[in-house]
């Protein structure tokens, strides 16, 4: 086993017993810490977001589906965050146990990865995603759907693409706020307010966002992405997010889905 994937490994281990998605608050500043230091892969799936909000009421699924795919262009960040809101598409097809829009978004996974270069072995989980969508085997799902995003970030971190990761990552975390800020404001309680209170996530991918080359960070689309996790930071700083701050938190994260769905413009 290569260096690389004992420390992912070992991140993995990390996300299993912190749950950072859904229980920020209640974890200790150095717990925290210790979570958030051991590089972007340790972020949790949008799952697990989801399965937070499902225990507050079980939401329509099958609304949120997203019709339609991502446009990309040539631009390797584009594809990559829009890799990542497809990657949370994938649990939202899911939880709404729609086995023709997993199998759709399966492939767009695959498609948009082997733009990216990814290996052979990412390319064998999408045929995984269509063998158990077939047969409406879905707690399989969700966890061959976290295999794969994990196993495209681990081809891109031997690949040394860290900058990918980090967007794959932070596109993956936005489409998730996305839908679980949009639940919470149709059906405000501040209950399932707390689990938008993610301050420090935010911070740590606006550093991650940071480390990026500087080509990268020229980025058009990369910079409006920054100054929506800045503005997004703001408005979850409370213990508890107002419903005013919940539904600007939605729009802030729902526009710039729709602009890493389009890509860049040509002007």
């Amino acid at each position: 086993m290569t260096r690389t994937r004992q420390w992912f490994f070992a991140a993995l281990s990390v996300m299993a017993t912190g749950g950072l998605w859904a229980a920020e608050s209640a974890m200790t500043p150095e717990q925290l810490g210790a979570v958030v230091k051991v590089e972007s892969l340790t972020i949790p799936m949008p799952g697990e977001f989801f399965a937070a909000i499902s225990k507050q009421g079980r939401p329509a699924w099958k609304t949120l589906v997203r019709v339609g795919t991502p446009q990309t262009t040539s631009s390797r960040a584009q594809i990559a965050l829009a890799l990542g809101t497809l990657v949370a598409d994938g649990y939202i097809a899911v939880e709404a146990q729609d086995s023709a829009a997993v199998k759709n978004i399966g492939k767009e996974i695959i498609g948009l990865a082997k733009k990216l270069n990814v290996s052979e072995s990412v390319l064998g989980r999408g045929r995984s995603l269509n063998d158990f969508a077939e047969n409406n085997d879905w707690n399989a799902l969700r966890e061959e759907l976290e295999a794969t995003q994990n196993e495209v970030k681990l081809d891109m971190e031997e690949q040394k693409d860290q900058s990918l990761v980090t967007l794959v990552t932070v596109g993956a975390w936005i489409r998730g706020t996305d839908i679980v800020s949009g639940l919470v404001a149709a059906g405000y309680t501040p209950e399932s307010a707390r689990l938008l209170r993610q301050p420090a996530i935010i911070e740590y991918l606006l550093s991650k966002l940071a480390e990026l080359p500087k080509g990268m960070q020229k980025d058009e689309l990369v910079g409006t992405v920054r100054s929506s996790l800045e503005k997004a930071l703001t408005l979850v700083k409370e213990e508890t997010p107002s419903e005013e701050k919940v539904k600007e938190l939605h729009q802030t994260m729902a526009a710039v889905v729709n602009d890493i769905a389009k890509g860049p413009q040509d002007s």
